[in-house]
């Protein structure tokens, strides 16, 4: 196996679905500030039931659309990443509830590693 394994952060950030900032989706916004600074890939997880600190139970429903249930969008960052995509919340004032911890990732396989 030559798999290249990085180390870095996973930084997860959390907000209702229905969020948005500038006119878009919070979660559609963070994707794309992300590709603008150079970052390779993230994803969006919906919560099937959660809550928060400031919010009760909420759970998904067969019709809702983009209603007000946590979702997660998830990044495998370096250092370097993080601080740039840290930054540029900073620069938003954004209020949002995150998580972070090391990991190790890389692309199983990869055929150029």
């Amino acid at each position: 196996m030559n798999d290249k394994v990085h180390a870095g952060v996973c930084l997860s950030l959390y907000m209702a679905e229905n969020r948005r900032h500038h006119g878009r989706l919070l979660y559609e916004w963070l994707l794309g500030e992300a590709q603008r600074l150079g970052i390779e890939g993230g994803g969006v997880f919906r919560a099937i039931e959660g809550y928060s600190r400031r919010h009760g139970l909420r759970a998904a429903h067969f019709f809702e659309l983009a209603g007000d249930n946590p979702v997660c969008v998830a990044f495998y960052l370096s250092a370097d990443e993080e601080s740039r995509l840290r930054a540029r919340l900073a620069e938003e004032d954004l209020n949002l509830f995150f998580a972070r911890w090391p990991v190790e990732f890389g692309v199983l396989n990869r055929a150029d590693a």
